[in-house]
């Protein structure tokens, strides 16, 4: 398989670890030192300016986020892939929210996320 197939591999699977709510899944798919950036890390953890670093700290995030958010779903709507990064946009949705479109990018390297970016309005 090449990179771009393995790199789609891995969107898809994180768009379905996602929709499982699997952390095991989801921490699977990044690097232990991984990095993330979302606005709601901005709005509910100011200190951190939106990023994180490593899998304990991402699983704790996502864990509350699933806690909070059981109904929690994306719906995949285009994916860009690259030798070395992915270009996700999905439709969020939570019961008794709006639904949000959402743009994440994934850095990939040596079949592992490495960093990934969360943009929406």
């Amino acid at each position: 398989m090449n990179l771009i197939e393995t790199n789609r591999q891995i969107a898809l699977n994180w768009i379905a670890a996602f929709n499982e709510h699997s952390l095991d899944r989801l921490l699977a798919l990044y690097d232990e030192d991984a990095r993330h950036f979302s606005p709601k890390l901005k709005i509910r953890i100011p200190e951190t300016g939106g990023w994180i670093s490593g899998k304990a700290t991402m699983e704790t995030w996502w864990a509350d986020a699933f806690n909070r958010l059981p109904s929690l779903q994306y719906q995949l709507h285009n994916l860009l892939v690259t030798e070395e990064q992915v270009l996700m946009e999905y439709l969020r949705k939570v019961d008794g929210e709006p639904d949000m479109m959402v743009a994440e990018v994934l850095e990939i390297g040596q079949g592992r996320i490495q960093k990934s970016r969360v943009y929406h309005g």
